[in-house]
């Protein structure tokens, strides 16, 4: 459940999504998901269930919204995803148990989706498609949306360029992405800080951070870098190797998870 807390992304597609389709969502989840967005979909087949696989393969975590029960799976080509969702990461429904699949449900999953999310990608989507509803969610409720485009003849990017018409950002690179939602995580990670430094009522103690530094190997290197005194972005950027901006948008997003502490541009680790 600790996921929930995480940045998100929703990245969202075609059912009949192509083989390259798949492979778009699968390589944006795993890059995305190097540096801490944890991607979130609908469990349907196509775009949305290569986004799942991949986001749990390279260890980055899923979250699965569902329009049945949580203890019902549609479609059911998706049941060991599911189970394996349930285990490794988070699987949300607003139904009861036992509620089937029911046309009324989808539309009504797809706000959550946009709902938890910093920003909507969709890979590929045919002109009347669920997924160009999320991104639509999205837009209303002032969320970033971003397409991917795709051929001129493939029907499965005509709502991509649909969408690209109407204003969403056109990304080519998973760094695109991260760029765009650095604002955003910065301005949530101080609103975060804010609540968690402050007693939860009703509980004996705030929420913890990790105590043991990030999982994701590459958030790993940096909180080894980074020690109790503060330090600055140039002086961390000789320890690790990595670029400023490369450690900008993973410094905001190890802010958010609560990870590391940030005053006046110098960041320290967060106990």
């Amino acid at each position: 459940m600790a996921l929930l807390w995480h940045p998100q992304l929703a990245i969202v597609g075609s059912r009949s999504a192509t083989p390259a389709g798949r492979d778009h969502a699968a390589s944006f989840a795993r890059a995305l998901g190097r540096h801490g967005l944890v991607t979130t979909s609908g469990l349907a087949a196509g775009i949305d269930a290569a986004a799942h696989l991949a986001a749990l393969d390279s260890g980055a975590g899923t979250v699965a919204v569902v329009a049945t029960g949580p203890d019902q799976c549609y479609p059911r080509c998706n049941r060991d995803l599911a189970r394996r969702i349930e285990a490794e990461g988070v699987l949300v429904s607003e139904h009861p148990p036992g509620t089937p699949a029911r046309p009324q449900q989808f539309p009504s999953r797809n706000r959550i989706v946009a709902g938890l999310s910093l920003g909507t990608l969709v890979v590929e989507a045919a002109e009347r498609s669920g997924a160009l509803i999320s991104a639509r969610l999205a837009a209303d409720a002032g969320r970033e949306v971003f397409a991917l485009p795709g051929s001129i003849r493939n029907p499965m990017a005509r709502g991509c360029h649909r969408l690209i018409r109407q204003g969403a950002a056109l990304v080519e690179r998973p760094t695109e992405i991260l760029e765009a939602l650095a604002p955003v995580a910065a301005g949530l990670a101080q609103a975060l800080r804010r609540r968690l430094d402050a007693p939860i009522q009703g509980q004996g103690e705030a929420l913890d951070g990790p105590r043991q530094g990030p999982i994701d190997p590459a958030q790993r290197q940096v909180w080894e870098a980074l020690g109790d005194d503060p330090v600055d972005l140039d002086h961390l950027s000789i320890r690790t190797g990595l670029t400023v901006p490369e450690l900008s948008s993973m410094l905001l997003l190890m802010e958010l998870q609560g990870s590391v502490s940030a005053e006046h541009g110098r960041y320290a680790r967060r106990h």
